[in-house]
């Protein structure tokens, strides 16, 4: 590889770094701002865009040769941020309807396992924050390395098991309608 290839491929990672750490903040600005309990009337759907769009993110990094850190080793990023605001504040608004059942590895075993969207939602951002923290500190590629790795053994999985679980209760609550009432809107359409 020429130096000029080794620049171009810092350069694009870079770019990608930068995106993650976007896209990144978002979800968790987002998952934040649902676990403050302000606007519950929103939450299921927020939640379900803001986990929908950081798994377009952890796709990328999936679909990318593997990120080699530099130096062959993952620096300090300090303490990692306390998780349990944000999970009680989860728990508060998802309560009755946070926990799932989820197939462990669909691919190599039809093995059940019980999960939790707080317990999940809460597990991204700490990932996420983790390498929110090397991204802050100038290691863009360090960043890029753990949200990759993490994405392919622990967040990614989180976040579509959390994802098919918000999707499932987003569904009910759209379409499990009282039949009078839908009866009455149909009847209200066709009969203005």
């Amino acid at each position: 590889m020429t130096t000029d290839d080794t620049t171009r491929t810092t350069d694009e990672l870079g770019g990608l770094a930068d995106l993650t750490a976007h896209e990144a903040s978002a979800f968790l600005t987002a998952v934040t701002e649902v676990a403050s309990g302000n606007s519950p009337d929103t939450a299921i759907p927020l939640l379900t865009l803001a986990v929908s769009q950081v798994l377009v993110a952890g796709s990328r990094l999936g679909a990318i040769q593997d990120v080699v850190l530099e130096e062959r080793y993952e620096a300090d990023p300090g303490p990692d941020d306390d998780p349990d605001p944000l999970r009680d504040g989860l728990a508060n608004l998802l309560a009755g309807i946070d926990d799932y059942v989820y197939v462990i590895d669909p691919v190599t075993s039809p093995e059940r396992a019980d999960g939790s969207i707080t317990n999940d939602l809460a597990d991204v951002a700490l990932a996420l924050t983790h390498g929110l923290k090397h991204y802050q500190a100038g290691r863009k590629i360090e960043a890029l390395w753990w949200w990759q790795f993490s994405y392919l053994s622990s967040w990614g999985d989180r976040a579509l098991a959390s994802m098919r679980a918000l999707h499932s209760i987003l569904s009910h609550l759209r379409l499990d309608a009282d039949e009078e009432r839908v009866s009455e809107a149909e009847f209200d359409a066709l009969h203005p």
